[in-house]
């Protein structure tokens, strides 16, 4: 018997956007309704199963590769499919949201790709979710330019054998869209939302453009849930008529639990897999959510003094690469977010340096392609790549041998000399405070303090506070983290901002709404799993 027709989806409390008919057409919002109606319930169980283990590993505070996944881990003989042309060679991929600007900036930049990001990077506002899709067709079919009204400077897209190939990165399983909903009144996910009207738009004409459809996997934190998306992928292939394997996604491994199942993950998506990704601001999020109420030996120290170099960190980079390029998968390093000013040469130069450092130690180590937050690193980390690559579009022959990692070494916070301090404090809440205000104005890319920060960040700054509070900290100035230290920093930046910017603009912000947001997911006794969740409501 065939499957009942798809209801329509209403569209909820949305002003009309303009060119909207072209993305919510009536066949693409059936084939979104269509993936809500078969895969939703499943991703509902799979979130109720994150709240399971997260209850497991608060009473064990441990972690371990899964018993019954072994034999995975132990057959040598599977791999995932080859890479198509168009993913073979990533060795610098540049990150960002799809507004029009950023989307020809990025597709000129140089890089051999672009995250085009629906996810930590764009506040789900209506309009970024559909004018982002439209930006990224108008791209493919070379409609797309832009004039900056304040500068009067133009945009257009170079020859397409200059432009980066796109790798799109939907929101993650956790967050709906308010905006879309069944005749239950129940959102659609957000994850559908993204991946459906961008498949249904755009798979044949990416690969009647010699590309594909190519997905960045957020958030993932199990093996069952790499499972899930490549149902949709077989579902959507079918449904549109394209050969299975034409989709392929990349898993950023940027949760702890998903650590502990890299080879699974692969496993489970192997036609459609081409890489895993180490994402470090989420995964030290996720290690502060999972052993939040572990005591001592999993508190975390000021986050820019756990670098890449940190056993943990070492432990988790090495064993991504091994289990990529034992299977035939790409490793994908993580994220230079260092933004260059335009009035400082000495900041810059400090800063390119420790860019290049950082992109060497991971083509040493390695991994086959990098990321950046801005064109201007997109020539270091190329520089970094190209000596170790030369001609090779990767190194995945490169097979890491020599790496073995322990269940507890993925773990071993306490392996840091590295304590909290009281400047950590005061940068979380700074960062926290300005990241949430402009994510609640729409923005979720933000330049601070020279650094491109996306909510990934504010969740590593609620997250330290919300744990060095909870856990006792005594800082480096002999004040005890205590929420009402929280509170008078937080007093003291709002104060410090309103000075900065001037009434008139702080009026016009949401400034008091961001301080009072940081500060219930900071020191609420029930810890929110997610600071987008609280911020989505407030989000117009």
């Amino acid at each position: 018997m065939s499957a009942p027709a798809p209801s329509p989806l209403a569209i909820v409390d949305a002003e009309p956007l303009p060119r909207q008919e072209e993305v919510l057409t009536d066949a693409a919002l059936a084939f979104v309704a269509e993936l809500h109606r078969r895969f939703t319930p499943r991703r509902d169980e799979l979130l109720g199963r994150r709240a399971e283990r997260r209850a497991e590993i608060a009473r064990t505070s441990a972690l371990d590769f899964l018993p019954e996944t072994a034999a995975v881990r132990a057959d040598d003989s599977w791999k995932v499919a080859p890479a198509p042309a168009a993913l073979n060679d990533r060795r610098v991929e540049i990150t960002g949201p799809t507004d029009r600007k950023m989307t020809i900036n990025a597709l000129n930049s140089g890089a051999r790709v672009w995250l085009a990001d629906f996810e930590d990077a764009s506040a789900p506002t209506w309009e970024n979710v559909i004018l982002g899709q439209l930006n990224l067709t108008d791209a493919y079919e070379r409609r797309i330019d832009f004039t900056d009204e304040r500068t009067g400077k133009s945009y257009a897209l170079k020859d397409a054998a200059e432009l980066a190939t796109v790798v799109m990165r939907p929101r993650g399983w956790h967050l709906s869209e308010r905006h879309l909903k069944d005749e239950h009144g129940t959102p659609v996910p957000g994850a559908l939302v993204d991946f459906g009207l961008y498949f249904f738009h755009n798979a044949q004409r990416l690969v009647d453009l010699g590309k594909g459809p190519y997905f960045y996997l957020p958030k993932t934190e199990s093996h069952l849930e790499a499972r899930l998306w490549n149902e949709i992928f077989v579902f959507a292939q079918d449904y549109v008529g394209l050969p299975q394997g034409t989709v392929r996604a990349t898993v950023l491994i940027e949760t702890i639990t998903a650590a502990y199942e890299m080879e699974e993950i692969l496993y489970e998506l192997r036609e459609h897999a081409s890489g895993l990704n180490a994402g470090r601001w989420d995964y030290l999020f996720s290690i502060v959510k999972n052993f939040r109420d572990g005591g001592q030996k999993f508190v975390l120290p000021d986050r820019n003094a756990v670098t890449m170099t940190a056993p943990f960190m070492r432990a988790y980079t090495e064993l991504l690469v091994r289990t990529c390029h034992k299977r035939g998968a790409h490793a994908i390093g993580g994220m230079a977010a260092f933004i260059p000013s335009r009035k400082d040469a000495e900041v810059n130069k400090v800063a390119f340096e420790k860019v290049r450092a950082d992109k060497d130690r991971e083509a040493g180590d390695g991994f086959d392609g990098s990321w950046v937050a801005h064109p201007d690193l997109v020539p270091i980390a190329l520089e970094s790549f190209d000596k170790v690559l030369g001609d090779k579009p990767n190194q995945k022959d490169r097979l890491r041998e020599d790496v073995s990692v322990a269940a507890g070494d993925l773990i071993a916070i306490d392996s840091l000399d590295a304590k909290p301090t009281y400047d950590g404090l005061v940068n979380a809440v700074q960062v926290g405070i300005r990241y949430i205000e402009a994510w609640l104005r729409g923005l979720g890319a933000v330049a601070i303090f020279n650094l491109m920060e996306d909510a990934a960040t504010a969740e590593i700054s609620r997250s330290q506070i919300w744990q060095w509070i909870n856990a006792g900290v005594v800082f480096d100035n002999g004040k005890p983290a205590t929420a009402d230290l929280t509170r008078e920093v937080a007093a003291a930046e709002l104060a410090a901002i309103r000075t900065e910017i001037g009434e008139a603009a702080f009026a016009a912000g949401k400034w008091q709404e961001a301080h009072d947001l940081l500060l219930q997911v900071s020191l609420d006794a029930d810890y929110a799993d997610f600071l987008t969740l609280p911020a989505y409501e407030r989000l117009r």
